[in-house]
């Protein structure tokens, strides 16, 4: 049991933490024809824009009601009806999701109400779905203005199911949390697929930040999950969830249609992945495949030759508590040792980690307590640390800003994990930690000997 601290410094030294208001305009890019809007400064949207450009370089779809002081003063109504207007005409999407952001919560702005004066002056937007999420960013954190965003994309745009009406028995919903990439969301596919599960994921980041390249351009999302599938979520027969940010969303989809969900609080490591499989084989009433039977055996070979190289390392994680806990259990199960945890905002699962203390902090503190480790688990905001403290990085989490590929990263699955034991392995490796050449060696006579005697039996 860890203890959880909550530090309380004048200042944010190396940021961790992202806000609100960016975690939900992320999950409203993984809906199709949707153009996510900050209600607030144009700065406000300039930082969020940026980010996600150098994250997923790619065009980003991002709008601003542009508050300036007067509007700030006087109250924003005019800013978000001009705002959704030139969208509409302009850029024609099917959804916009709004976003709050500091400035207008301070001021108390009911963008609620804003958005039911506009439908009554503009019968014309009855077309476009109009979803406010209040999400102001001096509070919470990243994966809380996505779990947010999801749980008021379900509470108002998935439809109830009339009484009677038949399920899908082949079709889940995947309701994945902030800390997945795109790359992540396509592997739970094929995993679900294999098994002859159609998936509906929302929000569905591999279908529009996946890194594709689109036949047409388009001003909004370039993919992702249409209005007429968020619609029809409770037709199908289950929804699994990732992550403990999801869970509000999960249950707030069961209590509109009645669907029942399983929520898995890490998809990396073996134990979780095995529960997903045998989840999928009782949902489907199929064996499970050969070739995700192959996959699991090649992460159990992988651990095993992995476990020599983190064994007794110590490891320094900086991330959102969900991803935190990913790579925390999945480290200590290889085992290493969890000698620093940082997180930006409070969360059930941080008493769990297998650490003695658990900061909700910054990169400062991260820095502070990771002097004696091996390896440093952060996003890109770390390098300065990693070069100062002369330890390996591993970035992983947004932003990854100076390295290709950040929407691919892929941790989740069989393939995910084994993958990710490699290439930490690897870092370890190139930093001199290779173990005994005889004990390895041993190692794998016995394991080679243990199989051949399973096979046997």
């Amino acid at each position: 049991m860890a203890t959880v601290i909550t530090l309380k410094k004048a200042c944010s030294v190396n940021p961790l933490k992202m806000s609100q208001p960016i975690g939900s305009a992320l999950a409203f890019m993984g809906v199709k024809n949707c153009m996510p809007l900050f209600h607030g400064s144009q700065g406000c949207t300039s930082f969020g824009l940026v980010l996600f450009v150098r994250h997923f370089k790619e065009a980003i779809p991002l709008q601003t009601t542009a508050m300036g002081e007067v509007a700030t003063v006087l109250g924003g109504f005019e800013n978000v009806e001009q705002a959704v207007l030139t969208i509409a005409s302009r850029q024609k999407p099917s959804i916009i999701g709004i976003s709050s952001t500091g400035v207008t919560e301070v001021k108390g702005d009911d963008v609620d109400a804003f958005i039911k004066l506009i439908r009554g002056k503009h019968p014309e937007l009855d077309r476009i779905a109009l979803v406010y999420v209040s999400t102001p960013d001096f509070k919470d954190a990243f994966q809380d203005g996505w779990a947010k965003t999801v749980t008021k994309l379900v509470e108002q745009l998935v439809d109830p199911v009339p009484a009677g009406a038949a399920r899908l028995p082949n079709r889940v919903n995947l309701l994945p949390g902030a800390h997945l990439t795109p790359g992540d969301i396509d592997e739970l596919r094929d995993t679900l697929e294999a098994f002859g599960l159609e998936a509906l994921v929302l929000p569905d980041l591999s279908g529009s930040l996946d890194g594709h390249i689109p036949d047409d351009f388009t001003p909004t999302t370039l993919g992702g999950i249409s209005l007429e599938e968020i619609a029809g979520l409770g037709l199908s027969a289950h929804t699994i969830a990732v992550g403990e940010q999801m869970r509000g969303a999960a249950a707030a989809l069961e209590s509109r249609t009645g669907v029942p969900y399983t929520l898995f609080d890490r998809l990396t490591g073996l134990e979780p992945n095995d529960a997903l499989i045998s989840l999928c084989a009782r949902i489907s009433g199929r064996p499970v495949p050969l070739k995700i039977r192959r996959q699991r055996g090649q992460l159990v070979d992988a651990m095993l030759d992995g476990h020599f190289h983190f064994g007794g390392k110590k490891i320094a994680i900086g991330a959102e508590p969900d991803l935190l806990w990913t790579l925390s259990q999945w480290a200590t199960e290889l085992g290493a040792e969890i000698a620093a945890a940082v997180t930006t905002t409070a969360s059930p699962l941080l008493e769990r980690v297998a650490a003695d203390e658990v900061l909700i902090g910054d990169l400062e503190d991260l820095e502070a307590r990771a002097g004696a480790c091996d390896l440093l688990m952060t996003h890109s905001h770390g390098r300065q640390a990693a070069e100062r403290l002369n330890i390996p990085l591993y970035r992983i989490g947004i932003p990854m800003f100076d390295r290709l590929g950040a929407a691919h990263q892929t941790i989740v699955g069989y393939r995910g994990t084994r993958n990710l034991i490699f290439e930490i392995a690897n870092l370890f490796i190139a930093n001199g930690h290779e173990p005994n050449p005889q004990t390895w060696a041993t190692h794998k006579e016995n394991e080679h000997a243990g199989a051949a005697a399973v096979a046997a039996h």
